[in-house]
């Protein structure tokens, strides 16, 4: 049952899913359950870093995009322009 729903939220990619199943981890009396679950854990493992590195990416991409628009904002200055 444990390890079922923690192979649909890996599927689903949803991540509080998996935070509140690994918080309530059940025991795991037998061997096979017991190779499931590692093989399951190290699937949640490759799954949260993949999601760190696109979060990653997306950073990096909005501080290039802000870095850009700052760059392109013309600068205001203080001067009381008398010459029109």
């Amino acid at each position: 049952m444990w390890a079922d729903a923690l192979e649909i939220a890996i599927i689903e990619q949803d991540i509080d899913t998996i935070s509140n199943l690994l918080d309530n981890m059940v025991e795991i009396q037998d061997v096979q359950e017991a190779k499931r679950a590692f093989y399951l854990l190290e699937e949640v493992s490759i799954l949260v870093g993949n999601l760190k590195d696109e979060t990653a990416a997306s950073m990096k991409k909005m501080k290039k995009n802000i870095n850009f628009l700052k760059a392109t904002q013309s600068s205001l200055e203080n001067k009381l322009d008398i010459t029109s």
